[in-house]
Order: structure tokens, then sequence, then C-alpha cells
């Protein structure tokens, strides 16, 4: 006892040192992810392109699954103990994030749609809403990844397959005057879709505007890795590889329409179609007429190259796709675009030998680039391999030149570039005039509403439910042996049913054995969420995390049972006590923890409104000229982020007192800058009530930081009283399997019993 006494001081000195610089280290990650994150708003790189993650903060835990889950780095990141968007221009659309959160609070969605005409209006099951019969597969819906796409493919197939079963051929024409279904694409979706018409035995015909398979991903560059996910092709099986090579996945599209004969015919290009009265499609392609049933367009959104529109564009020399950067050697180039295609071309051809790379870019910076392409566009230029050129306009373009217009408004100036190649990435047309042309809706109005994510969780409610009847079955049980488990522990032996009911009887002694069961069951989600061993034990993360927490509770309405609910002064008694604790801060993790995080999340979502509302009431300002706009931003960052990210609690406090006398200055000097600066004195006015609002605004965040930084405790608590009730309880099944002859007691024997 002296030696834990002399322990017990240390331990928790080095416990308390441990915390601190824990609290220390997560400030300031908190404060880069902050910083990140506001850069990523001024430079447009925080709302996505199509897909984007969505998170219901209301369920989220912050165990950060999805953060390591997701192969783009820097979509999400972790702030206040929940994760939020950080890039979401780079997300692609993997989906990994909600496959790996354990509370399905996070989705993959296109984000608010009610102002995009961009994107057709479709139901749940790919059919446009205003033609029947037609369906919209790939990257049309929205959706760019092989994986969705081939997915989309497959499920219109099926789809089409289901109604003719249905249906019947009943139209009164024969099998070769009408398809089934026409496909329009030979992409990732097209191919899917053909799979699963040939296994249907759909009377289907595919066409493809190329004389080559692979839609979009047949245009990629040499070597260029597709990232995809495990998905099951229809007729091959399962692709179980996360990358492939560009040439993998065209040579096995290539290789599954020669072994199952797919019907695909290339070098046929759709110019139209029409849907008569009897519901028939009629599609007019270059290689005449073509009728059909039911249409499935997987056409993809690029459509034809975006042209520049200058003159001597038509020249050999420009080029709309890069297939091999190594045919290009000694060669003067310029690459125009800003996209992620745009920078891994020029990236290419700069590493050729003796290329001389010119980037061009019309705007400032490059704002949707994925974090991998940034890094290695900054090493090219560091390098001197590649030259860019913001705020750049091409004029027009010669034999052995290329006039461009540098800078911006009154400082532009015309620039001459020796030039042998051109390539033009300024993305496609894509083909909704012709899509709107056949009947094909974008109006957000004909869009079905959306799905909320309060809709998903079902597995957590049914683990709700589960405990539920499983505590109603513990209470009967108990109250129907009342008698017996209200008895004092020391007078339990003469009792009817102690035989049965004893910790070593056979109701006792099972559920103890059942109760080590869901023990190891419980403590192996730890595995299932790891990066590194999750793939180990099949299921996904969500079902685990329900498992989790039903065999947590139920493990301990197991333990009740098996001691006869008598906590005693032994090792088995201490067991249930930390038991009880553990569950106890794990329901705690699982409810009151979120509710702070989203709160101080909440209020961070405010602020970031108050910043945007500065912008725009200031831009007049710099417009003109005046320079005030930018010096008021200035001020306000400046109040917003005192203090805000101190590790020590007693410079946080300091930092609150003096940052009243900060703002006092401050407004002073803004009221001040107003008047020699002639702003209005209503806009002045308005620039100090945003000022003060935004300021309370991050003290609140810093005292709900706060909060959060004690309740945290929680999961340190539950991990290391999870360990110690495991090992008690180890201590406790070794005891009795020693000094207990269990199959005897099993059994009614009158061996000794060892006590809980």
């Amino acid at each position: 006892m002296n030696w834990v006494l002399a322990i017990a001081p240390v331990l928790l000195v080095l416990l308390v040192v441990l915390t601190v610089l824990r609290r220390r280290a997560e400030l300031s990650s908190y404060a880069q992810r902050h910083a990140e994150r506001v850069e990523a708003q001024a430079r447009g790189s925080d709302k996505a392109r199509l897909q984007h993650p969505e998170i219901d903060l209301s369920q989220c835990i912050g165990c950060g699954a999805c953060v390591r889950a997701c192969p783009e780095e820097g979509v999400l990141a972790l702030m206040h103990g929940q994760a939020v968007i950080v890039h979401g221009a780079r997300c692609v659309g993997h989906g990994r994030c909600a496959e790996a959160c354990p509370t399905a609070a996070i989705a993959l969605t296109l984000g608010d749609l009610s102002e995009r005409r961009d994107l057709p209006a479709m139901q749940d099951d790919l059919e446009a809403v205003n033609v029947p019969g037609l369906f919209l597969a790939g990257e049309l819906s929205g959706f760019a990844l092989v994986r969705t796409a081939v997915t989309h493919g497959t499920s219109v197939a099926k789809t089409v397959a289901q109604r003719v079963r249905q249906a019947g051929r009943s139209n009164g024409s024969a099998p070769g005057d009408v398809y089934d279904l026409l496909i329009v694409g030979a992409g990732p979706a097209g191919i899917a879709c053909s799979l699963q018409a040939q296994s249907d035995a759909l009377h289907y015909l595919t066409i493809e505007q190329s004389e080559d398979i692979g839609g979009t991903v047949a245009s990629y560059p040499r070597r260029k890795l597709v990232m995809t996910q495990p998905v099951d092709l229809p007729l091959h099986g399962r692709l179980n590889r996360t990358s492939y090579q560009k040439e993998e996945l065209v040579e096995l599209w290539e290789s599954l329409v020669t072994l199952h004969d797919l019907n695909v015919r290339g070098g046929v290009q759709m110019l139209g179609f029409t849907r008569s009265d009897d519901g028939v499609f009629t599609v007019n392609t270059s290689a005449g007429e073509f009728r059909a049933k039911h249409l499935c367009l997987a056409l993809g959104r690029r459509g034809t190259p975006r042209k520049l529109g200058v003159e001597g564009e038509q020249l050999p020399k420009v080029a709309y796709s890069l297939l091999d950067a190594e045919s290009y050697r000694d060669r003067k180039i310029l690459v125009v675009g800003g996209g992620d295609s745009a920078i891994e071309a020029a990236i290419g051809l700069s590493e050729q030998p003796g290329n001389i790379v010119t980037l061009s870019y019309r705007k400032h910076a490059f704002f949707r680039l994925k974090a991998r392409n940034e890094r290695r566009l900054q090493q090219a230029v560091d390098g001197q391999r590649l030259n860019v050129v913001y705020n750049s306009e091409v004029l027009g373009i010669e034999s052995g030149q290329v006039r461009m217009r540098v800078g911006e408004n009154g400082q532009a100036r015309e620039h001459v570039l020796a030039n042998d190649e051109v390539f033009v990435f300024a993305g496609g047309v894509p083909p909704f005039a012709l899509l709107e042309s056949g009947g094909v809706s974008f109006d957000p109005a004909d869009r079905p509403a959306p799905p909320s994510l309060a809709n998903e969780g079902r597995g957590f409610l049914l683990a709700q439910i589960g405990l539920l009847l499983s505590t109603a079955a513990v209470l009967s049980w108990a109250m129907l042996h009342y008698s017996y488990y209200s008895a004092p522990a020391i007078a339990r032996g003469t009792l009817m049913g102690h035989s049965l009911l004893r910790p070593a009887g056979p109701v006792g002694l099972s559920f103890g054995i059942l109760a080590c069961a869901m023990f190891v069951f419980n403590l192996s989600y730890l595995i299932r969420r790891s990066p590194r061993f999750g793939r180990i034990l099949p299921g996904s993360l969500r079902n685990w995390m329900n498992a989790h927490v039903f065999t947590g509770v139920a493990s301990l309405l197991c333990v009740l049972m098996h001691c006869g609910f008598a906590a005693r002064n032994v090792v088995g008694g201490h067991a249930l006590i930390a038991l009880i604790i553990v569950v106890v801060t794990g329901a705690v993790g699982r409810y009151f923890y979120a509710f702070v995080p989203r709160a101080a999340n909440g209020r961070e979502i405010d602020l970031d409104e108050a910043r945007s509302r500065l912008v725009s009431m200031s831009s007049a300002w710099d417009e003109a000229g005046r320079g005030f706009g930018d010096e008021v931003r200035r001020e306000i960052e400046g109040l917003i982020h005192a203090g805000r990210w101190r590790p020590g609690l007693f410079a946080r406090i300091g930092a609150l007192i003096s940052g009243q006398f900060r703002l006092a200055r401050t407004l002073s000097r803004l009221r001040s800058r107003g008047r020699t600066g002639d702003i209005p004195a209503n806009e002045v006015g308005d620039v100090i009530a945003l000022a003060k609002r935004a300021y309370r605004l991050s003290l609140v965040v810093m005292h709900y930081e706060e909060v959060r930084a004690i309740l945290s405790s929680w999961r340190y608590f539950h991990r290391w009283l999870a360990l110690l009730m495991v090992l008690l309880a180890t201590i406790h099944v070794v005891t009795a399997v020693r000094y207990a002859d269990l199959k005897w007691k099993l059994w009614g024997g009158a061996v000794p019993e060892v006590a809980p």
C-alpha cells in the first residue's frame, strides 16, 4: 500500500503533464487547420464542383475516421472535435468518408441544388423526370467516379430488364426493329450497362462516337492512375484494387467486349433523339436511325473540347488533350488552363528533356487543384522546369509564336512567346443542349427533394431497440426472482433457486461466459476502426459501431445477471464497477459530448458568414481605391484571432480581459479612418456593428472550446477504464478457472464457489 501511495502522485503529475502537452498540440493543430480553411474560402476551393461531403454535426462524434479514409488530402479535417470541410473542391466523389463514418453523420451529396442548372432532373432510379424511359448514367448525373459510373450503368440495365419482363414484347415490332435498350457512350457506365444487358438477355445496342472504347478514361495521358474503389462488374466479377493505370482499365474493357461479344459499335455519333407517343425513342446518328424502348445516355459531361476562339487555333500544333508526354522533347510548349488536367500535362511535359514549358492561367491563383498536384506544381516551379504566367490570356497563335495579354485591367501588356506546341485544357462543352432538345429538364424545380441525413442511422436505432428489449427481459427475469435477488448475499445460500441462479450456477455461469464473449467482440471494434488492420474484419464501420454500443451495454446486463445484482469487494466486483463507469462514459461520449463541438462549429459558421458580409461591404471601397476595405478586414481578423489559440488557460483569460481594450481601440481607429476616407457614416456604423458581432462570436467559440476540452476527457476515462475493466475481468476469470472446477459447478457440484 505504501508503494501505491508513493507512485500515485507521480502518475497523477505525469498524467497532468501529458494532458497539457496534448492540449497544446491540439490547439496548435486547430489554429493551422482554421487558417487553411480561411485561405480555402478566400481562394474558393472550399466549394466542390460536383460532389462533396455533407456533415451532420448533430451525429458527428469526432472520431476522425472520415479524415483518415479520404484519399484526397485536405478535403476534411477536425475542428473543435468534429469533422469540417476544408478543401471541398478536392473531393472527387470516392465516398469513403461516408462509408467510414460509424454514426452515419456524413453523406456524399451534390450540395444545394436549388439554383443549379447544370444537372438534369432525375428520379432515384436515374430516369429523367420529364422523359419516361430515358436514363442518365455516369458523369451526366453529377458523380464523376468510375465506381459510381459502373454502379449507374448496372442499375439502369437491371431496371430496363425488369420492365421488359413485366411488359413483354407487345409493341408489335420485331426485336430487330426496336431495341429494348440503346446505350449511348462506351465509357465505364456504358460498358457496365452493356455487360448487364448481355447478362439479362436484353436486345440492346451500344454506340460510341470514338473508334475506341473507354470514354473519358481513354483520353487520359499515358499511364495516368485512375482512382476507384472495389466494385462488381457484371459478367466479370469484383475489381478489388483502389487504383488502375488508364491502360489497364481500357484493356480490361476491350477484352470484355471481345470475350462476351458485346453489341458495341464505334465511330457512331448521336445527333439527336425524339420520343414518340407510343414511348419508342428514335435516335438520329451519323450511321442512321435507331429505335429503342429505353435509352441510356452515358455521354459524360465534357462533350466537345472548349476552344479559345482566337486566330490561329486551327493550326496543327494546337491540341486539346495529351496522351503521351514522352513523345514531346526539345520543344517550346504552352499549356493553357488551370485545372488538374492542365497542371498534370504541364508537369509531365516539363519533365521531358529539352522542353521549355509555360503554363498560362487567366486568374491570379489556382483554386481547385488536388493537394498532390499543388505540391508537384510548386516543385516544378522551384526547380525552374516550369514557368507559370497568371492573369494571362491568349490573343493569337502563329506558326512559331503565341501572342498573349499578361496583367490585370490597366496594367495589362501584350507579350510574345516563342512556341512550337500549344495544349488547351479549357474544359469541354457539355451536351446539355442536346439533352434539352430531347425533353430533359435542367430546372431545379423539377428535381425530387434530396434524402435527409436524418433518415440514416437505422442500424443504431435497431441497436437501441435491441438494448431496450434486452433490458426489459433482464428486468422481467429479476422481478420474477425478486425474492432471491433482493436478499442479502450472505442469506442467498438458503433460498430456493440458489443452485440455479448463483454465479457458479447454470444461469449465472452462462451469463458470465456470454459477457466474456461480448467483451472480446466489443474490443474487436478497435481493430476494425484501425486504418492499418481494419480491412481484416468484414462489414462496414457503421455496423461495427452499432454492435460496439449494443455489446457494451448488453455485456453489463449479462454481468449483472452473472453476479446476481450484487457487487462484492473482490476482483469481480471491482470489474463490475469499472464496467458501469465505462458504459456511462461511453453514453456521455455518444450523446452529450457531441453537443458542445456542434455548438462551437455552428458559431464558427456564423463567424464565416460575418466575414463574408464584411468582404461584400468593403469590396466597393477597394474598387474605389480608398484602401479602407483591406484595412477593416485586417483589423477585424486581428480581433477575431487575439487569444483564440493560446495554449495556456491563464493566457487565454488574459487575452479575454485585454481584448475588451483592444476592441475599443480598434473601433476608435476604424471610426477615425472612416471619417478621413470619406466613407458614409451609415456604412462605417454597419462595419462597427459587424466588428463587434465578429468579436463576440470569437469569444463564444473560445468558450465552447474550453468546455469541449474539459469534456474530451471522457474518451480517456472510457479507454483506460475499459482497459482496467478487461484486466480485472481477466484476473477474475483466471482465478475462477484456477480455484474452481467449472464443469462440476455447472452441474450443481459441491465445490466451493468463487465470488465474482
